[in-house]
């Protein structure tokens, strides 16, 4: 297959010669993407700690049963973990919603922050909805500031000069996500699992995310928590070094990847966007509503029919995905600064993304 034997090529390293193909608009070849939809070759069943999230906290946290979820390890990938769209009906709207409503607001930090006013940033929502709302298909309108959106951090706040994070630019995390976190990483095996930071990425079908490792936390030991929603990608995971060809996978909306161990430290880049697989606008999981009734204590919040088409029209062109992280291991501090103010800073917009239209690339960081 062309991405296989541009894998084996001389000259660029392996993960940019297919990082570079797989970004082309025109490719039609994904035969060798990995899907675990419908698993099989270096796809294994991995097992989860049942007994280490109660079906009452899984339903608060908007996810089936630990018993019911499936996942997946890929040999040659020890610590990675793949659980396909584990959420209840309806849930991914919450954490949707949530990533464009109330997580972009003060005191956290987004890329919009960086050339703008402190009063124009403080309501994206509000500024965008009545344009999402009204947007047809054309290209050649204006985005909206939702739209230019590119990063949301969270917590301890990523200085994106430093690469660090600093314990002078921390904001409270936001207890819904820590909740959701908890219990994902207890199913996994992380029993004891602290949100502490988180990145959020927002894409459009011309974004895609670089090469880069996660190694700013200063505890490893704690896995790396990623959760998709909306549009599809093309994920590419590849070793410690970047001459190791990666292996190509698909996300879907709903999916959560767990990197820990070994896979922790591992190269790893989103080259591409997809329309989702079944050809509608929006993915089949996104279309049904919260149920009347929720759990007692659920951090799952209904949605106003106004506020999901707001984001149902963002979605129609976008992905979102949140990196939630432990920076610092139980009783762990960080290290004395000197000459630096803290500041989670980034250099420009569009840094994090790398855009055709743009030509620019962008500093990676999260998955």
């Amino acid at each position: 297959m062309a991405a296989a034997a541009l894998s084996r090529e001389g000259g660029e390293d392996a993960f940019r010669r297919l990082f570079r193909f797989y970004r082309q608009r025109d490719v039609c070849d994904l035969r060798g993407v990995v899907d675990f939809s419908a698993p099989g070759g270096q796809v294994f069943r991995s097992q989860l700690s049942i007994s280490s999230v109660s079906d009452q906290d899984a339903y608060r946290a908007g996810l089936q049963p630990v018993s019911q979820w499936k996942a997946y390890g890929l040999n040659g990938y020890p610590g990675f973990i793949f659980i396909p769209n584990p959420f209840l009906p309806g849930c991914q709207r919450h954490w949707v919603k949530q990533c464009l409503k109330l997580y972009p607001q003060k005191p956290n930090v987004c890329n919009l922050d960086l050339h703008m006013a402190p009063e124009k940033t403080t309501d994206l929502w509000g500024q965008s909805k009545e344009q999402l709302k009204r947007k047809g298909s054309s290209k050649r309108e204006p985005r909206s500031l939702l739209e230019k959106l590119r990063w949301v951090t969270l917590g301890y706040h990523y200085n994106w000069d430093t690469k660090k994070y600093s314990a002078n630019h921390h904001t409270p995390f936001p207890s819904d996500l820590a909740f959701l976190s908890e219990q994902v990483a207890a199913a996994c095996g992380f029993r004891g699992f602290q949100a502490q930071a988180g990145i959020l990425n927002y894409y459009h079908f011309d974004s895609s995310l670089g090469i880069h490792v996660d190694e700013s936390e200063l505890d490893h030991s704690r896995p790396l928590l990623s959760f998709s929603f909306g549009q599809s990608s093309i994920f590419l995971l590849g070793g410690r070094k970047r001459e190791e060809a990666p292996t190509a996978m698909f996300m879907h909306s709903g999916d959560i990847m767990v990197m820990s161990g070994l896979s922790r430290l591992l190269y790893h880049a989103v080259p591409r966007v997809l329309p989702n697989p079944e050809g509608t606008a929006l993915p089949s999981c996104l279309d049904q509503a919260l149920p009347a009734d929720l759990p007692a204590g659920s951090v799952i919040q209904h949605s106003s029919d106004e506020d999901w088409q707001v984001c149902a029209k963002y979605l129609q062109s976008s992905r979102i995905n949140m990196t939630i992280r432990q920076v610092l291991a139980e009783g762990q501090k960080f290290p004395e600064e000197s000459g630096t103010n803290g500041k989670g800073q980034a250099p420009s917009e569009d840094s994090h993304h790398e855009e055709n239209s743009r030509g620019k690339r962008h500093k990676p960081n999260a998955v």
